[in-house]
């Protein structure tokens, strides 16, 4: 139990290994200059494309995205840190070329704004398990099984959720047998959406307006991961999202929901409209929507939260169909934490300001246990 006078030690950890490196340091950058120094020892800790961990600079301005071409990236140069190896210990240990290792004290909580494979798919809170540290978000089991898209799938439909029909892909399927994925991929009709299935911020995602796209998409969406999602798009429909946030007794809140609109050339929600200057989307928070609507899809994104044991925050997004129906497209464990993004936004405009949602989510990890839940 920290006594009145300590001021509890936040290890904020980004970058990572995957395609997602720079959003991850574009995120860290807006939380590291949201956290309030007055009551929080802040830690930088970035993670090299390489997966080296390195003691990073707690600059938000060096975190953010200045041009396609000009992305952020933790720097792989910095002293090195690492958890200390004792079992009892949640201390973080920095080492330096020709120097001593020195000792930053104890972490109170970690809090991982990483997104994609080896970060938001339970690794590396199954880390944190292991070492008896406390974190922000969701565990391992629910972290890996949003994160697998195809899984999500089956967990949400098992719930009894609405989702859209779909099909998985192997790399080694694909390359033994294309004639039989394009039949099954055939059998849930076009348009279709093909995705990496544990990918994130539309990368490697195309859609496929017939056969003659499908051999393509596959190939795109295999550079970023062996496992494929091929799944019905949903045509004319409204693309709706909905926050997710426990309260500090651990009960789901939701915020109001936000309607996504993508203009211009854009398709679909691709890596350049969500992330880039000067696109033409468009926002509507809250979502112009029937109240029964809303009140349906905030009933089901707290309905998903549960049945794939989030904790913490989720966003969860929907397609609302030109017949009123409402499915369940997917939902993320760490959605994009910018205070441009959709999940601060919604959570804004529905009363809890940025940095009052940061303190939050701090909050919650440091109240709950460590071990079994």
């Amino acid at each position: 139990m920290n006594s009145p006078s300590h001021k509890p030690r936040v290890a904020v950890v980004f970058g990572g290994r995957s395609s997602e490196h720079a959003i991850s340091c574009v995120t860290a950058g807006s939380v590291l200059a949201a956290i309030d120094p007055e009551r929080y020892d802040v830690v930088p800790i970035g993670i090299a494309v390489d997966g080296r961990w390195v003691l990073e600079s707690g600059d938000p301005e060096r975190l953010r995205i200045e041009g396609p071409d000009r992305l952020p990236a933790v720097d792989g140069d910095r002293a090195t840190i690492a958890l200390a190896p004792e079992a009892t210990s949640t201390g973080l240990v920095v080492t330096e070329p020709s120097q001593p290792p020195r000792t930053l004290g104890d972490v109170d909580v970690v809090f991982p704004l990483l997104h994609g494979p080896w970060g938001e798919d339970g690794t590396i809170q199954g880390m944190f398990e292991m070492a008896g540290v406390r974190y922000v978000g969701a565990g391992v089991l629910a972290s890996a099984v949003s994160m697998d898209k195809a899984y999500m799938k089956v967990v949400l439909a098992a719930a009894g959720l609405p989702v859209l029909p779909s099909i998985t892909v192997t790399a080694r399927e694909w390359e033994r047998d294309p004639a039989g994925c394009r039949e099954r991929a055939a059998s849930i009709g076009y348009p279709q959406f093909v995705k990496p299935a544990r990918g994130g911020s539309s990368f490697g995602i195309s859609k496929v307006h017939d056969a003659s796209e499908l051999d393509a998409a596959i190939e795109e969406a295999v550079r970023f991961d062996p496992k494929v999602l091929v799944e019905t798009a949903a045509v004319d429909a409204r693309e709706i999202e909905c926050g997710v946030l426990q309260a500090l007794d651990g009960t789901p809140e939701t915020s109001s929901p936000a309607e996504l609109r993508v203009g211009g050339d854009h398709e679909f929600y691709d890596f350049e409209a969500k992330y880039l200057p000067g696109q033409d989307t468009e926002i509507d928070i809250p979502a112009d929507l029937p109240p029964d609507v809303t009140a349906q899809v905030q009933e089901l994104a707290v309905r998903a939260f549960e049945a794939v044991g989030c904790e913490g925050l989720a966003r969860v997004d929907f397609f609302v169909l030109p017949d009123g129906r409402v499915v369940v497209n997917e939902i993320n464990t760490m959605p994009g934490f910018t205070p441009t993004s959709m999940y601060p936004q919604m959570w804004a405009a529905s009363g809890v300001d940025y940095p009052a949602l940061v303190d939050r989510l701090i909050q919650l990890a440091l109240a709950r246990g460590t071990g079994l839940r």
